[in-house]
């Protein structure tokens, strides 16, 4: 009998068997990852507004924001909200002209302090949205190793057997 098919038996079993361990732990991540952004964002009690938003986040009207998509909604509402209280400028170009300008302008210094905030809010619901982006990957990745391990044992299991056939 050949010491070697007998090794890499055991060796496609052993990795079968990280996998496989693996796999579930990355599904478990995923799945608590994904629970604590929810709870993250229930606890900001951020709720579209019932009138008024743009015809492409129509369907959340009234709705609370506990998700990825609807935080990047949110960002999105933000980000036109912004655009339109600036004229389009962002933090960086107010407070340059506010600098320009001696720094004396007390219009322009609230609308810098505006900016600000609705970009730290903006970033901020930006991140859930990766965030939960990320949880996808990682519950879709144990799903793979989970498979991937399982398959592996089941052919070290097939190649033991054809070793100890006479």
């Amino acid at each position: 009998m050949n010491a070697a098919p007998r090794r890499t038996s055991a060796l496609i079993g052993m990795v079968g068997i990280a996998l496989g361990v693996a796999g579930p732990v990355m599904l478990l991540r995923g799945r608590s990852g994904r629970k604590e952004i929810r709870a993250e964002l229930a606890a900001q009690k951020i709720t579209f507004p019932d009138h008024g938003l743009p015809a492409h986040l129509a369907r959340f009207v009234g709705g609370p924001v506990e998700t990825g998509p609807e935080a990047h909604a949110y960002a999105e509402l933000i980000k036109d909200h912004l655009a339109k209280a600036t004229g389009g400028r962002t933090y960086a170009e107010i407070t340059e002209e506010l600098h320009a300008g001696g720094g004396d302008d007390e219009k322009l210094a609230q609308l810098r302090q505006t900016a600000f905030m609705g970009e730290t809010l903006r970033g901020s619901l930006l991140s859930a949205y990766q965030a939960w982006h990320l949880t996808t990957l990682v519950t879709g990745l144990g799903a793979l190793l989970t498979g991937a391990g399982a398959a592996l044992v089941a052919t070290a299991n097939a190649l033991g057997a054809d070793e100890r056939r006479p």
